[in-house]
Order: structure tokens, then sequence, then C-alpha cells
């Protein structure tokens, strides 16, 4: 039987996708699993034991890259496809498969199976506030969902690992990390795609200087300029490896780590498919919950959250930014003295 998921991006979903290919092989045992992704991820399901090729797909190809991408995986036969993405391109994919352009498959055409939107809901939600969706809402759970059908179930291996890193990875982390490999220290990923997701900066800081007994490793991106005025305060204790790392090379700094500190962004998913201990600070947007019990979630019971579909707000409540600003520093090291049995 071969199997075709469809996720293009983004880093975040691709990331918690990982999990399907698991539940697929554990509801078929024999399966074949395809995966299409944008040629940009492509290296993050590389190793994957139940993945069985990665197909990617560059969007600077436009049309006549996508028709070349259908023309090549109509010839792989596939018996059902997972369109867990539900754009455009996924469903010119799954159509293009389901179209019958050999006679031999006119009355055995794909299974298609496609993830909801759930449009509705995210209507009630963002207009009049009445918020259906299952509390609190996991990607990870929300993609393994419509796969009930098949007797899959939509909760995610508790702790096995689903990112599988490369012997390259990991000596590139080890290179990144110098002194930092020798001993325990913890990741921070103190950036987000929007600021309203972000946890304040002087809150990073006097995080950092309470511990003082304790290393910080800041995974981000080049943009992240930020980060130096958070790595300032204790610049012997705090490695800013911040647009210095790829994706995998950030993943398995984590690996490596004691636990992540992170805002709602990619790496904590990260983290979970790791099968590393994290702390999420969630602020103002609703669809990027962690599900594992590895996970500890902060947040704030405010009547304003969710303001905004990905965090970009404009902020409403009358204390600017509150839902991150009233996460204080000594919860989160409490937290972090919880989780790991430590004490700063």
């Amino acid at each position: 039987m071969k199997i075709l998921l469809i996720r293009f991006s983004s880093f975040g979903d691709v990331t918690q996708c990982l999990s399907v290919p698991s539940a697929f092989a554990a509801r078929y045992p024999n399966a074949e699993v395809h995966w299409v992704t944008r040629s940009d991820f492509a290296h993050l399901l590389e190793g994957h034991p139940h993945i069985h090729r990665v197909w990617a797909f560059d969007r600077k190809k436009g049309l006549s890259g996508l028709g070349l991408l259908i023309r090549e995986l109509r010839k792989e036969n596939f018996a059902l496809v997972y369109d867990a993405h539900n754009n455009l391109r996924s469903r010119l994919i799954a159509g293009g498969l389901q179209f019958p352009w050999d006679w031999r498959r006119l009355f055995s055409p794909p299974q298609v199976i496609r993830r909801s939107l759930k449009r509705w809901k995210r209507f009630l939600l963002f207009k009049f506030r009445i918020n259906l969706f299952e509390q609190p809402f996991a990607g990870q759970r929300d993609l393994l969902e419509p796969l009930q059908q098949l007797g899959i179930p939509k909760l995610p291996p508790p702790a096995a690992p689903q990112l599988f890193l490369s012997r390259k990875d990991l000596d590139a982390a080890q290179t990144a990390l110098g002194s930092f490999a020798n001993g325990e220290f913890w990741t921070c990923a103190a950036s987000a795609a929007h600021e309203l997701k972000r946890w304040p900066v002087p809150h990073w800081q006097e995080l950092i200087l309470s511990r003082p007994q304790d290393r910080f490793v800041l995974l981000g991106g080049p943009d992240d300029t930020f980060y130096a005025d958070i790595a300032s305060v204790a610049p012997d204790r705090v490695l800013n490896l911040a647009g210095k790392c790829s994706l995998t090379v950030s993943a398995a700094v984590i690996a490596k780590s004691k636990m992540l500190v992170a805002n709602d962004t990619g790496l904590l998913h990260v983290a979970e498919q790791l099968g590393v201990k994290a702390i999420a600070m969630m602020g103002p947007a609703p669809f990027g919950f962690p599900c594992r019990p590895r996970t500890k979630i902060l947040e704030l019971d405010l009547s304003c959250r969710p303001c905004s579909k990905h965090g970009q707000g404009p902020c409403v409540n009358e204390k600017f930014h509150r839902c991150m600003v009233e996460i204080t520093p000594r919860q989160v090291s409490d937290t972090m003295t919880a989780i790991s049995g430590t004490a700063p």
C-alpha cells in the first residue's frame, strides 16, 4: 500500500506533521509513505524511519513545476492521499492523482482525505469571540484528527521521538556550541513570527540573572538582533546562536540541552518531536499549542485571548501585551526548577 502525505509548510506545521507517518506505520505496518513538501523544508524529513520518499517542490517553478510533479506522482499509484495542507496546490495534486489518466485506474482512484480548515469555527472565534475549538488547540492533534476514519487515534505517540537528526547535524551543533557543549545548558527560543507572541526582553534578562549558576543558549534567526540585548546581561553564561544555525542544527542543539524555554514558535514543536522537555509561553494566538505531557504550558486566562489568527494583533487589552507581560520571570524560573528538579 502506498500513501502520499501533502504538507508544504510552514516550519512549525511540518514539524508537527512528523507524527503522521508514524501513525500510518502503526496502522499499516507494510505501507510505503511518501511526503510532498516545499524544497526548503525537505531536510526536516530526512532520516525519518517511516518516510520512504520525500518529494521536494520548488514553488519558484510555479504551475508548470507543479504539473511535472503531478505527472511523476501518478506513476506511483497511491492508494491513499492525505492532504494535510488543503490549499490550491495540494488540491491540484490530489485532484490530479484522482483523475483517471490511465484507464486501469478508472475504477480504483486513490482515496483522498483532506484536513478541514474549520473556517466556520474560525469565523465565529474571530468575529464573535465564540470558541468551538477543542481546548487547547494542538496542531499535532488537529493533523491526526481526519485520520480517525482509518482507525488512527488523534493523539500523537506520548514520548517516541519523531524528528531524527543526522550525525552531520549533531556534529555541527557540537561545533556551534563550543565550550557550552561541555556540561548542561538551557535553550531559549525568544523570538516568534510576530512581536506580540514574544516574551519581553527584560523578562528574559531577569530570568537569566535570577539563575546565576545556569548557562543559556539562544536560538533564532538572523533578524533577531534583539538577542544581543538578552545576551549582554551575562555574556559569559549566554551563547547567542541567532542566525548561526540551520533549522536541523538548531534542533540538534535543543536535543543536547536540558530543556527548551520558548515562545509560541516552531522550535517549540521541534522540542516536542524530539522528546525534550519544554516550557511554552502562550500568548495571543490560538493554534500553536503543544500537546505532549513533557511540555508545560504557561498562559493567562484573559477574555481577549486569542486576539488574532497568528498573533499579529492588534492588542485590545487595556494593558498592552498583558498576556505575555504577566507571565513573570519568577514563574518561569520556578517551572524550570519544578520540571528539571534543579534549583538555580
